[in-house]
């Protein structure tokens, strides 16, 4: 199994914002979307800002592959579920990380409504 390297848990954790698109059947990719990133641990997670219906999200849940760019790095993902227990540490890196954009966005992707939009990327070879 790929992992990250320590160099693309430091850029893409540091990077403000992720390009993320997702495989169409044919393999090929769809348009970038551009949204946040948070870093727990060894994991890079992402979360749909606007709930399970969001469209990059239904395309990236469907699809279960993509590619991502950002802080330099650009690779091949899985989009994975999240482990039960890592959804407080999630929330807690968007509060870090982004609570300076305010209440009202910062909300949209912490809290029991967005543990189902939670996607963790796992790179591939």
């Amino acid at each position: 199994m790929t992992s990250w390297s320590e160099r693309e848990l430091d850029s893409v954790g540091a990077a403000e914002e992720l390009q993320i698109s997702s495989r169409r059947r044919d393999g090929t990719l769809r348009p970038y979307v551009t949204i946040w990133v948070v870093r727990v641990a060894d994991d890079l997670y992402v979360r749909s800002a606007y709930g399970a219906s969001n469209p990059w999200f239904v395309r990236a849940s469907a699809s279960g592959t993509g590619r991502i760019r950002a802080g330099g790095v650009e690779r091949d993902v899985e989009f994975a579920d999240a482990a039960d227990d890592t959804h407080s540490a999630i929330d807690a890196a968007y509060h870090a990380k982004y609570d300076r954009y305010g209440a009202r966005i910062v909300n949209t992707v912490v809290g029991p409504n967005a543990v189902d939009t939670t996607i963790r990327l796992v790179p591939q070879d």
